[in-house]
């Protein structure tokens, strides 16, 4: 019986087996292929809309704050499955850069403007938030049944395709927008990526990592037009004038040379990220820690769906109570670090719900390699100046998933009339008055940012 309960152990499809390193980490590189890209798009997209682009003289920041993004991931995921006292609920949950907040932190700088001051409020409104959720909102998870989360998650998807559209079209504001460069560079991520999910071994790493791969292959084009095709075309002014800019598409080596191989992450506010420190505005506060309430109930989903889809039993009190803990705490420890609110990542969940491989094991490999990762600021700089027609690609079918995964929520049991009307009012008012230009015009600005 000993030597049963010993092979058992040393299965990838129980959580605390060993099992050798030869194994442990192909299979945890693929949970990181799965999200790596996913972790690091968020804050490209934050970064750009306040104005902390590489053309504004940011680019060191940026490949900072995207260095501390892969090393926050690696240390929250660890911290998620072997626990800190009463943070972490042993789980094999991998966490990384939430996408649930670009709705939310568009709307402040929608609000408050460009620049980093609001980033700052950004990282301030997250430190707040991620103690509200790892201290307070235990109890309040009851309150918020799926049709409720549902149309919040769903009017998130709504709100954020557009932007998809704007990043698949090469950017707001820049010449080039929606050339057909950019359109071509897009369709190939979108064309590689639901080519290999739909068309290749689900259980695969080319299935899994399809996201990953696309974007890969849509950086590659991106590089042999560079080398091609003219880097630059002409503008007409208003005045009749014209002036020559270098297409959105192409891509410029020079900030990764000049980055570094090794490099400690910073600390928000000081030295290498003295730029961004945290600051505290009540308008960005109060709209993100409602969202902070909203991502517990979809971390207590992925923790329940990761526990009885992958070691066949349901989640314990202790495991979700620990786990929300890590998602509200992690959170606050990302945006000390200059980094986006980090939460469960879906797309993992969905790795174990087909695999069953929940193995600690083979889930840290992943975790160190994504730290490792952080540490060498090479690779940060090689994400950051993808063109944003390549990342595009990919976030139209991430956030349009973002809205399916709502109706989901909503749909996962017959709906009720009394359900419809909470959809009916949730959806009419809420994403209309959001979406609709000066409809919120004459509220008060924290108004303004929960219904944006």
């Amino acid at each position: 019986m000993k030597k049963e309960k010993s092979s058992a152990m040393g299965t990838p499809y129980t959580f605390e087996g060993r099992i050798p390193l030869k194994q442990a980490i192909p299979l945890g590189l693929q949970h990181v292929m799965a999200m790596f890209v996913g972790n690091l798009t968020p804050l490209l997209i934050i970064m750009g809309a306040c104005g902390l682009t590489a053309d504004a003289g940011y680019g060191a920041l940026r490949t900072a704050l995207l260095q501390n993004a892969m090393t926050v991931a690696g240390i929250v995921t660890l911290v998620q499955m072997f626990s800190i006292g009463p943070i972490g609920g042993k789980v094999p949950i991998v966490m990384g850069t939430s996408s649930g907040f670009l709705g939310v932190f568009k709307s402040v700088t929608a609000v408050l403007g460009q620049g980093a001051l609001t980033y700052g409020a950004i990282l301030g409104a997250t430190i707040v938030g991620g103690l509200f959720e790892g201290v307070c909102l235990k109890p309040l998870r009851k309150f918020f049944p799926s049709v409720v989360t549902g149309c919040v998650v769903m009017a998130i998807g709504l709100s954020l395709i557009p932007v998809g559209i704007n990043y698949l079209c090469g950017g707001s504001g820049t010449n080039d927008y929606g050339s057909i460069q950019n359109l071509f560079l897009g369709m190939v991520v979108l064309i590689v990526t639901l080519a290999l999910k739909h068309f290749t071994n689900p259980k695969g790493i080319l299935s899994t990592a399809s996201i990953l791969i696309g974007i890969l292959v849509g950086y590659v084009v991106a590089i042999i037009m560079t080398m091609v095709l003219p880097h630059t075309g002409t503008a007409v002014l208003e005045d009749g004038s014209t002036v020559s800019y270098t297409y959105s598409w192409v891509v410029n080596f020079q900030q990764v040379k000049d980055a570094s191989w090794f490099a400690l992450p910073g600390i928000a506010g000081f030295g290498k990220l003295a730029e961004v420190k945290p600051v505290f505005r009540v308008e960005a506060i109060l709209p993100v820690a409602i969202m902070f309430i909203v991502t517990t109930v979809e971390t207590v989903g992925d923790i329940c769906a990761c526990v009885e889809s992958g070691m066949d039993r349901e989640a314990t009190d202790s495991e979700l109570s620990g786990g929300i803990i890590c998602d509200g705490l992690g959170s606050s420890f990302a945006a000390a670090l200059g980094v986006l609110p980090n939460t469960s990542f879906a797309q993992n969940v969905g790795i174990i719900s087909m695999t069953k491989i929940v193995n600690r094991m083979a889930l840290s490999c992943g975790a160190i390699f994504l730290i490792l990762c952080g540490l060498c600021p090479k690779i940060a700089a090689f994400v950051s100046i993808m063109p944003q027609s390549v990342l595009g690609g990919a976030a139209v079918m991430m956030f349009a998933s973002i809205l399916v995964s709502g109706i989901q929520l909503i749909t996962k049991e017959p709906i009720t009339s009394r359900e419809i009307t909470i959809v009916s009012v949730a959806l009419g008012l809420g994403y209309g008055l959001g979406s609709t230009a000066g409809a919120t015009s004459e509220l008060p600005y924290y108004i303004q940012l929960i219904f944006g």
